[in-house]
């Protein structure tokens, strides 16, 4: 089993910045995928960006330039560096573990935190 716990949300004017992270625990395989998802109200999940465990990093067309992803492996932990914060950038923010066994792929959610940018 594996546990995400997530911190850094908030509320923030538009233009500014946030930093999430997430910590993972539990039985982790050396081969995963670490990232973010947010879910606005009235949408789906979608990705905002995804690291890997040998750094490959994949970022959302509307985060590029903005959002920087990054790692500690020797910690399972993720930090997001979100910049030039816009009032779209408000949703719930879910970390995500992927690992797969067996050529059978699992995916670990974080409980979500708030992000509310104030235009």
């Amino acid at each position: 089993q594996v546990h995400l716990v997530e911190s850094g949300g908030g509320l923030v004017q538009a233009g500014g910045s946030l930093r999430l992270s997430c910590a993972a625990s539990g039985i982790i395989f050396t081969s995963n995928e670490m990232g973010w998802y947010r879910q606005a109200p009235g949408k789906q999940r979608e990705l905002v960006t995804t690291i890997t465990s040998d750094g490959t990093t994949n970022y959302a067309d509307s985060v590029k330039g903005r959002f920087t992803l990054s790692r500690d492996v020797a910690k399972d932990t993720v930090y997001l560096q979100m910049d030039s914060l816009k009032p779209e950038d408000t949703a719930v923010y879910y970390c995500n573990l992927a690992q797969s066994r067996f050529s059978v792929r699992r995916d670990y959610w974080g409980q979500g935190t708030q992000v509310t940018v104030a235009s």
